[in-house]
């Protein structure tokens, strides 16, 4: 502010004999740094009251011709200086905006401060080193874990509207289902929650993050829940969906994915296998087991669990009797077109997903409530969807897709001079391919616009 200004605004500035007084009283009231704070404080709140009275063109209830604005309450804000916080009242305005010049250097550093915070928090950064991170651009006092959520908690908005976004732009004929476990408060003790996620393959063979949420247990009930709420979303399509073999999981698909068939992990069915035999003997029954995964053609398939069964089962008959009561929904994957049994016979396109979720929400290890760790998963989540989206990889070969939904959709319009033949097929198709690309780029751009917003108006 400059020396114009000040001498300009020498009768706004001055405090009346009563304030004089008050002001007074406090400082005697208080030693050392706390005394320099408070007289900071009280400065920076008058200059600022001053400003906003010039740009205004009158002071509190004067009627001047030179009147263009009304104030409209005040706005807090906490400047972080070596004397401590200083906690001021900005002024808003009935229309337009306000900021004191006095602050815009400060408030530069503090948008500047809650990106870094922003981008620590979805990077799995503790909240410890976030602080000192904090601490070495400036800020002398630090950071606490409170602000730290407070302001993470401005990323809900796009968050949470991307966990909810409609997703009857194209049809998923595989979704992926798996959960993750992380700790985090409840009723003030420590528990372990599980974290589902599910991911699609669209009907062009691309990938896309369907959801996640974060319950109690595994049980029939959250299962269902979760199912439902894709449903209502708008998932469509689905052929089939694979996932791990909980009782809870399979009734929900039973109930809510009428149509689909169910999908074993074989991954995991190994693993529940090492779980009944002697550690020694594990590499010789998985090798064989999977000869199961390397037939050619859905009969192949079925009938070598029967020669996998009989073989195991003099030396391992659990293994046996495990088999034999999978089959079906170890085999399911064998209907499909055998370019895509590779990537449907397991939970392990999920893998990379869960790792990347555990390297981010292992620095925190235990989450403050629910709410906290969704949103950290969420960010995660949101990261790789734009990956898939942005660098587009044909996850399933290109061509493979036709297999599954031969006919034309009976949503897409008509196309004009051009019969139901396959190339027609294709081009509709690659209209979808489009609208999922600018939807994803819209999305995209309506979450960095409202995290600018929140940093602007932080």
């Amino acid at each position: 502010m400059n020396a114009q200004f000040i001498e300009g605004r020498k009768d706004t500035v001055a405090l009346s004999q009563s304030e004089l007084t008050r002001l007074l009283q406090s400082l005697h009231s208080t030693e050392g740094l706390e005394l320099v704070r408070s007289v900071a404080e009280r400065m920076l709140q008058e200059l600022i009251e001053a400003e906003a009275a010039a740009k205004i063109g009158a002071e509190w209830n004067e009627h001047t011709d030179t009147r263009t604005n009304y104030r409209n309450g005040h706005r807090d804000k906490t400047l972080i200086t070596q004397a401590g916080d200083l906690d001021l009242a900005i002024p808003k305005l009935r229309s337009g905006s306000f900021f004191p010049c006095l602050l815009e250097r400060r408030r530069r550093i503090d948008q500047a401060l809650y990106a870094v915070i922003m981008e620590a928090y979805v990077e799995g950064v503790s909240t410890r080193s976030v602080d000192d991170l904090v601490k070495a651009l400036g800020a002398d006092t630090g950071i606490s874990k409170s602000e730290v959520s407070r302001i993470c908690a401005a990323l809900d908005e796009p968050l949470t509207a991307f966990r909810t976004r409609p997703l009857d732009h194209t049809r998923f004929p595989y979704i992926y289902l798996d959960a993750t476990y992380c700790k985090a408060r409840v009723n003030h003790q420590i528990a372990s929650r599980a974290v589902v996620i599910a991911t699609g393959v669209t009907e062009d063979g691309g990938r896309e993050v369907l959801g996640v949420m974060v319950g109690d247990s595994e049980t029939e009930a959250f299962w269902t829940e979760v199912l439902r709420h894709l449903r209502e979303r708008g998932l469509s399509g689905v052929r089939l969906v694979i996932g791990d073999h909980h009782s809870g999981l399979v009734a929900a698909i039973g109930k809510v994915m009428l149509g689909a068939a169910y999908q074993r992990c074989g991954v995991h069915f190994l693993r529940n296998v090492f779980g009944v035999i002697d550690k020694h003997a594990g590499e010789i029954v998985a090798a064989t087991i999977r000869t199961m995964f390397a037939q050619s053609g859905q009969s192949a398939v079925r009938a070598q669990v029967d020669t996998v069964a009989d073989m195991l089962g003099g030396q391992f008959p659990k293994v046996k009797r495990m088999l034999l009561e999978a089959k079906d929904d170890l085999t399911a994957f064998a209907v499909f077109p055998e370019r895509h049994w590779k990537k449907i016979q397991s939970t392990n396109p999920l893998e990379r997903v869960n790792r990347e979720i555990k390297r981010r929400t292992d620095v925190v290890q235990v989450f403050p409530n629910d709410d906290a760790l969704l949103r950290l998963v969420t960010a995660v989540l949101f990261e790789m969807h734009d990956e898939w989206i942005a660098f587009p990889r044909r996850y399933l070969p290109e061509g493979s897709m036709d297999e599954l939904y031969p006919e034309l959709p009976e949503s897409a319009p008509a196309l004009t001079n051009t019969p139901n033949s396959p190339v027609g097929v294709r081009a509709h198709l690659l209209s979808h391919v489009r609208v999922n690309v600018l939807r994803s780029l819209a999305c995209r751009e309506g979450v960095i616009g409202s995290l600018s917003r929140v940093l602007l108006e932080a």
